[in-house]
């Protein structure tokens, strides 16, 4: 692949909702541009986007992939990214270093969530974008209806740039609006012809609409088109690029990649109307000599500078970064410096990635995007640069992950190789979390939703050969007390020579009011538990905490005062008062009144409107209680505050409940009384287990 500058290069995401044909659109612009010989497809497996073994078993994206093509004198890099919101992580970081999106809507389904969801991305980078109406062939597609649709949602600035001929079964091409001609199918290529009769009206109507996007994007143009003169095709074209690159305009194109109708101009009008890498808003980072934020524009004559946008976990290649050039020339063998890590990196061979193949390249300019193998301390979001001008990017901001899973391998002593094979996959993955709960003691894994946690697993059989299972974390309940008991322990044992005595009086009290999980009070008087002994009293105290009386799980807001006692001269020593402490403990905690306490979690979630009423029906019966409503922008923020044992699957629920358009977040908030009946059920499984071991 030839050497191209930044203002040839087009950085293309495809973006959209699940299914809507983004992969098969990638694999058309691949065959028009004659790098593949044969059109592969997503059904039979051979789409050259999806290449992991899950894309292909499951027929849909996981990761986002390249698939960099020439046309013309421009290389279009662009971006095959999932359309399921579980792999939302890897649209975000596709967003981060392209320059443009196509948005794939469904010809059929029209504007479905992914496609509002894929606006209010392109919306929040500020990112040009156009609207690919997909499957024009497929029954009940109607190009018209989902115009309407775009431009009521969306409004005005979505402008038509396309009459299709045909629909349905009779799809049978499209009319360029700009270059006023019909472009048609024939067995999978494109051939140019003259457009039809019948369409004078739908072509008038439209090109109406794109001269009044193009007139309003320059006064001089404006004045010519009130004034009721023609504006000249350079015209058009020059004043749709700059509306376009603006964002004042969003055209709107049609076809059915699956038969390659329209992709062949969608190409065309990403080269001629979508912009550079220089054409963009400016970088931001910091000067890590000088600590000052800077902004720049992405140029190819200043020092070198990259984000790494991307890792992909390779057990047989090694570790891939994947990142975009955002300033000077990236070379082969050339020694860099990571900023992030403090480390120089020796780079290797450079190469572009087209689904999994690798194509070398001898250098990269500002705006390129490639990758490189086997960098030693390089992680996604990290900045390379040069060592004599160090700057630091900003990161890139993933989505926090709403569900977690305990992890488990099937066969014992796997344990290390899990944690090498999650740690590995969090590289590649930056929305996946890993932790050991200390008192659990299970492996939690953190991510998007519950498919995004399976494909986890069987990344981790396919690439590592670690075969786990997925369970329900398990709730660190707390005990506590709710009245005052007193109790004795005595322990008195004799067995030759120097015997063991120990006896306390302990008075166990519940703490009201208070974060304090012990504390423990010396009310001792007249020597009868001497001073030496009274740390082993707390300490031994203290040990019993670990475990209540209930099902064992550690006790809090707990009260101990020692007030009586007796000792032996002989026979006393620190070991049988901690064990006279123990024996208070258990008596003193089952006539206290011992409760089981639940971590209650504060939520915060935002829906709109027309799902409010589902939303405060779950939490009510999650046994959630609502504290608050309010507006949050376009949509409703309901607060409310819930058992963590109910919120296990609340990312599902909601995505259910909402068709994915709304959102969560919680936090831990404190401890609250388990009612009665369900409490009974979690001490009976509690005690159950401990009965199996």
């Amino acid at each position: 692949m030839k050497d191209y500058k930044t203002e040839n290069l087009r950085n293309v995401v495809l973006i959209g909702h699940g299914g809507s044909g983004k992969t098969t659109i990638a694999e058309a612009m691949l065959f028009n541009t004659g790098v593949l010989d044969r059109f592969g497809k997503v059904d039979d497996g051979t789409a050259t986007t999806d290449f992991d073994p899950e894309e292909v078993k499951r027929k849909i994206s996981i990761s986002a992939a390249t698939a960099p093509c020439e046309i013309h004198d421009v290389r279009l890099n662009v971006i095959d990214t999932p359309g399921y919101f579980d792999f939302i992580g890897e649209v975000v970081a596709a967003l981060k270093v392209s320059d443009s999106a196509v948005i794939t809507v469904d010809s059929v389904s029209g504007v479905e969530v992914g496609v509002e969801k894929a606006w209010d991305f392109i919306n929040d980078e500020k990112m040009p974008a156009l609207f690919f109406v997909n499957k024009m062939d497929r029954e009940n597609s109607n190009f018209l209806k989902v115009l309407n649709q775009l431009r009521e949602v969306f409004g005005n600035k979505i402008v038509p740039l396309m009459v299709p001929i045909g629909s349905e079964a009779n799809f049978k091409g499209v009319i360029d609006l700009i270059e006023m001609r019909a472009v048609v199918a024939e067995n999978n290529k494109c051939i140019i012809t003259d457009i039809p009769s019948g369409f004078e009206d739908q072509i008038e109507e439209y090109r109406g609409m794109i001269t009044e996007a193009v007139a309003q994007t320059d006064e001089e143009l404006m004045e010519k088109y009130f004034g009721g003169e023609e504006l000249t095709a350079d015209e058009i074209i020059k004043g749709f690029r700059l509306g376009v690159i603006a964002g004042d305009v969003v055209p709107v194109l049609c076809g059915a990649a699956s038969k390659n109708m329209g992709v062949e101009t969608l190409m065309h009008t990403l080269r001629k109307f979508m912009p550079t890498p220089a054409d963009r808003q400016s970088i931001t980072g910091t000067n890590v000599k000088t600590n000052e934020k800077f902004t720049a524009k992405i140029d190819a004559a200043t020092p070198f500078s990259a984000q790494v946008y991307k890792t992909v976990a390779d057990p047989f290649v090694g570790k891939i970064s994947m990142f975009k050039v955002l300033s000077g020339v990236m070379t082969p063998d050339m020694e860099v410096y990571n900023v992030n890590k403090e480390k120089k990196e020796k780079l290797s061979n450079l190469f572009l990635l087209r689904g999994k193949k690798q194509i070398p390249v001898d250098k990269l300019v500002a705006g390129d995007i490639g990758a490189i193998a086997k960098l030693q301390f390089t992680t996604t979001g990290d900045t390379l640069c040069d060592f004599n001008n160090p700057i630091i990017y900003d990161s890139i901001n993933f989505p926090a992950p709403s569900i977690a899973m305990s992890i488990e391998p099937k066969s014992k002593g796997d344990e290390d190789k899990i944690g090498n094979g999650l740690h590995r996959l969090v590289e590649e993955d930056p929305t996946l979390k890993v932790e050991k709960n200390i008192e659990t003691h299970q492996t939690l894994i953190s991510g998007m939703g519950e498919q995004h946690l399976e494909i986890v697993t069987k990344k981790l059989a396919n690439k590592f050969g670690i075969e786990v299972t997925l369970k329900d974390p398990k709730i660190p309940y707390r005990e506590t007390i709710k009245k005052s008991a007193k109790a004795e322990g005595k322990h008195k044992k004799q067995s030759g020579g120097h015997g063991q005595y120990g006896h306390v009086w302990v008075e166990f009290e519940p703490i009201v009011g208070d974060n304090t999980e012990f504390e423990f009070v010396d009310k001792v008087v007249g020597g009868a538990v001497p001073r030496q002994y009274i740390p082993a009293v707390e300490k031994g105290l203290r040990e019993c905490m670990v475990e209540g009386v209930l099902a064992g799980y550690p006790v809090v807001n707990l009260r101990c005062s020692l007030y009586d006692g007796s000792f032996h001269p002989v026979d006393s020593a620190e070991m049988p008062f901690k064990v006279a402490a123990a024996l208070a403990y258990k008596k003193g905690m089952a006539s206290a009144g011992p409760v089981l306490l639940e971590p209650i979690y504060h939520v915060e979630v935002l829906v709109p409107d027309e799902y409010m009423g589902d939303i405060i029906g779950d939490l009510n019966k999650k046994r959630g209680r609502i504290l608050g409503m309010e507006q949050s922008g376009k949509l409703q923020k309901v607060t409310a505050e819930a058992p963590l044992a109910e919120m296990f699957k609340y990312a599902t629920d909601l995505r259910s409940m909402t068709q994915a358009r709304g959102s969560f977040s919680m936090g831990f908030s404190k401890y609250e009384e388990v009612p009665a009946q369900i409490a009974q059920k979690i001490i009976d499984a509690a005690n159950a287990n401990k009965e199996k071991e």
